[in-house]
């Protein structure tokens, strides 16, 4: 793996020893020694064109506790394909880092940073993709369940959107079942979900405008905000549009007993999911963003170090 941009560029090999390096690094953490400094030496440079709070932390966090540094590159230093084209400021950092972390709207971008670049470049999030999440979903499932997801279910509620994508690539290198409900025209398109059907032949991916039945075969019930940054101004249109797929009491309750529930945050509490379901019992929202953390140390170790 030279870059991490996509979920749709990765295999299950790979992967899977992502995850093993990511839970030796967790348990050396969670039994307090600590982790081997493989990324001594070494820096990643971190662009936001987004805010951030997970995102910047635990990268952030991941590469001191490897033995590395971090520097923070707000968008209004860089202006990137504004100030400067990409292809000059990925031969610059090349040079002078050893790593590229970027946060941005348009995935074009982390495109250009990386056909240029002889140092690895992240998505740390863009408006196609988000796969660094998915990982820590990935995760956090395999801690309530075990390292094989095999035929477990993941059921997303809510918007087709980046989240629900990675979502669907992940599940399928797992083989796992993904389920999306969500409203009339807000669904995954088409070539995206024919797309990742033929990565793995026999995967059940399904949509449903329905999140009752989305729900009544889940492991996990997954939700993200409904107006992602950048559409504030159809807030008032998607609220109407998705006030029927709320994670709420009543929905869980269609859902296996043994279901938990996943949010990547930030949450509108009250609108997509209850404060009673997020602070409830079955809500693993925080183990979840606490992978983060474990995940992209993981991934940082095996791009960075060569683990």
């Amino acid at each position: 793996m030279q870059h991490f941009l996509s979920l749709d560029e990765t295999t299950r090999k790979q992967l899977d020893h992502l995850f093993d390096v990511a839970y030796k690094l967790r348990d050396q953490r969670l039994a307090g020694q600590p982790n081997e400094p493989i990324l001594a030496g070494k820096t990643l440079a971190m662009m936001f064109e987004k805010p951030s709070l997970r995102t910047r932390v635990s990268f952030h966090q991941a590469i001191i506790e490897l033995g590395g540094h971090a520097i923070r590159l707000g968008w209004e230093e860089v202006g990137l394909g504004k100030r400067e084209h990409p292809a000059d400021v990925t031969r610059v950092l090349s040079g002078l880092v050893h790593g590229i972390m970027a946060r941005v709207y348009e995935h074009q971008k982390l495109i250009d940073l990386a056909t240029h670049s002889t140092i690895p470049v992240i998505n740390a999030l863009s408006d196609e993709s988000h796969p660094c999440q998915a990982l820590a979903d990935v995760m956090t499932m395999m801690d309530e369940f075990g390292r094989d997801l095999s035929g477990r279910t993941l059921a997303y509620v809510g918007d087709g959107n980046n989240v629900a994508r990675s979502l669907g690539m992940i599940c399928a290198r797992f083989d796992m079942n993904f389920v999306l409900a969500s409203p009339q025209g807000y669904e995954l398109a088409p070539q995206m979900v024919e797309h990742i059907r033929s990565q793995t032949p026999g995967m059940k991916l399904d949509m449903t405008h329905d999140p009752v039945e989305a729900v009544r075969h889940a492991d996990a019930v997954y939700t993200d905000t409904w107006v992602s940054m950048g559409q504030e101004a159809e807030s008032a249109k998607r609220r109407e549009a998705f006030k029927d797929y709320q994670i709420n009491d009543q929905l869980i309750a269609a859902a296996p007993s043994h279901a938990i529930v996943l949010h990547c945050l930030p949450a509108y509490r009250d609108v997509e999911i209850t404060s009673a379901i997020i602070d409830g019992s079955r809500s693993r929202v925080f183990p979840q963003a606490h992978n983060r953390l474990h995940a992209q140390k993981g991934l940082l170790a095996v791009l960075m170090g060569g683990v």
